[in-house]
């Protein structure tokens, strides 16, 4: 697949009758800018999926996503996750103190005639941001993460999860052979394949399940040169794969980005899941959490995420500059 470029706002950004003087300019995000990128994305603490390869790269058209790194800091510009209709920023990551930063971006804003507004910031950054100046606060309701504690997720002990080792138990009846295997490049072209042929007509009425097998291929056929990206593959030992998911690890945290099954074959979305994550540990002994990132507010995925008991639910906020 060729490298898409994102997509322009839709709102026009006409300079309104002055001179410009802010220093940012953004540009465009394509596959050549992520490890300039992706330096940064360290500098978030909040877990939230939004600051991590997997969340910038696989959403940068849906979101029209463009960065700028300056003073040796990372700022994007995208828009809304709530009204896709209104520009809108990343918290800013790196050396710039956030009042600095936030002062750049209001000179840009004033320059394209456009109000300051923050999309997906984090509950635990709000405080920060309150302290440098007075933010309208929007919930991202439909845009919650989902964090769960890694080692709960690789043992399903306990009673909580008595369902969950129940479909991974079946599963394992069913296909006493079957084998996680760990996702090489020359492993893609048949990944791919059993993807294909896979039945997912109603997931492609919505347009981010669109979005998401367009860029789910896109990663699976750059996975080599995304940072911090690995993936596995689940065979069911009779040579079919019925399952597989990709992941990404920064700091303590897993960020499981992808993760499809063959949903006829029972058990297979609980045993990838689950055998991924008991494989990355093993791999990652600093990882605590494991990310699956949002239900858009989808009721069946939603029930399905908390059918896991997640260890806490990051809420997200758009903030908008008072005047």
């Amino acid at each position: 697949m060729s490298e898409r470029l994102v997509s322009t706002i839709a709102c026009s950004r006409r300079t309104r009758g002055r001179s410009k003087v802010s220093p940012l300019e953004f540009k465009h995000i394509t596959l050549d800018d992520i490890d300039a990128i992706s330096r940064f994305l360290i500098h978030s603490k909040s877990r939230t999926c939004d600051y991590t390869v997997g969340g910038i790269y696989m959403w940068v058209h849906y979101f029209s996503y463009r960065y700028c790194i300056c003073r040796d800091t990372l700022f994007i510009e995208g828009v809304s996750e709530e009204d896709m209709s209104r520009p809108a920023f990343s918290m800013p990551l790196g050396a710039l103190p956030l009042d600095e930063a936030v002062a750049l971006l209001r000179g840009y804003c004033e320059d394209n005639g456009m109000p300051l507004r923050f999309s997906a910031i984090p509950e635990d950054r709000l405080e920060e941001f309150r302290s440098i100046g007075e933010w309208e606060t929007e919930a991202l309701a439909d845009w919650s993460d989902y964090l769960y504690d890694a080692g709960e997720i690789a043992s399903l002990s306990g009673k909580k999860y008595s369902k969950k080792r129940n479909h991974v138990n079946r599963f394992m009846l069913d296909n006493p052979e079957a084998k996680l295997h760990m996702l090489g490049e020359d492993d893609v072209e048949r990944v791919l394949d059993a993807f294909y042929r896979w039945d997912n007509a109603e997931e492609m009425k919505e347009l981010t399940a669109m979005e998401e097998r367009d860029m789910t291929v896109n990663v699976l056929e750059h996975i080599g040169r995304l940072p911090g990206f690995e993936g596995a593959y689940l065979d069911d030992g009779r040579g079919n794969i019925v399952a597989f998911t990709v992941g990404e690890t920064i700091g303590d945290t897993l960020y499981v980005h992808i993760e499809k099954m063959d949903h006829d074959v029972s058990g297979a979305g609980t045993a990838v899941f689950h055998l991924f994550v008991k494989s990355m540990l093993e791999r990652h002994p600093g990882l605590r959490y494991c990310n699956r990132e949002e239900d858009v507010g989808d009721e069946g995925l939603r029930q399905a995420k908390l059918s896991y008991h997640p260890a806490a639910i990051l809420q997200k906020y758009d903030l908008i500059r008072k005047s």
